[in-house]
């Protein structure tokens, strides 16, 4: 069971009506909604495709927009830690070391994920028609699905934990739903994607 008088004691460290905390906030969730609604749009009007002359060109467009983002996010969350207090019990060297090492297994999913998929597989190359031949089985797919977000949830844990930070672990919290959301949206509609491929396929 969760210890509620616990967590309530934890989060009182935390001014969630501070600046840097709210922009925090709305970078982290801006983020998964905005690459989900340009890629959609892309899918269904090919926009980008013809603007950038190609669906490569476009896509690597859009990927530069996110990586970009992305820095923006972290700068974001970093910031926001630092003009929040620490918890005094967890500023030691079993929790910094502890973080690092999850941070590690973060980045090692991220960088794994990149690799296995490639640029326009991570930045959702299949709304442009950059299909996949078949579905990316090898690690980290073999250890967990969506190894980028989970990766990537796990740094910013890591991260948190290494700063004794209370404000950076209620915004993993927030990169968290974001992120399962995020899937919740981008999971079916990639599966019709390729289920439509594997339908023409077969069709002809």
């Amino acid at each position: 069971q969760v210890d509620v008088a616990a967590m309530v004691q934890l989060f009182g460290y935390v001014d969630v009506t501070d600046t840097g905390f709210i922009v925090a906030v709305l970078s982290i969730t801006f983020n998964p909604l905005f690459w989900n609604v340009v890629a959609r749009w892309e899918h269904k009007t090919r926009a980008l495709s013809q603007v950038f002359g190609s669906p490569h060109a476009a896509c690597y467009c859009l990927g530069t927009a996110i990586l970009v983002l992305n820095c923006v996010r972290s700068h974001c969350f970093t910031e926001a830690m630092k003009s929040q207090p620490k918890l005094e019990d967890w500023d030691c060297h079993w929790t910094y070391y502890s973080g690092l090492a999850i941070s590690a297994v973060g980045t090692l999913f991220v960088i794994s994920s990149f690799l296995a998929l490639g640029f326009t597989g991570t930045f959702l190359g299949d709304y442009f028609g950059i299909l996949m031949e078949e579905k990316v089985t090898s690690f980290p797919f073999s250890v967990l699905d969506n190894p980028m977000y989970w990766g990537s949830t796990a740094i910013y844990l890591g991260w948190s934990l290494m700063h004794a930070s209370p404000a950076g672990l209620l915004l993993t919290a927030v990169v968290a739903i974001s992120y399962t959301i995020a899937v919740l949206y981008e999971g079916p509609f990639t599966e019709e994607i390729y289920r439509r491929k594997q339908k023409g396929v077969k069709s002809k």
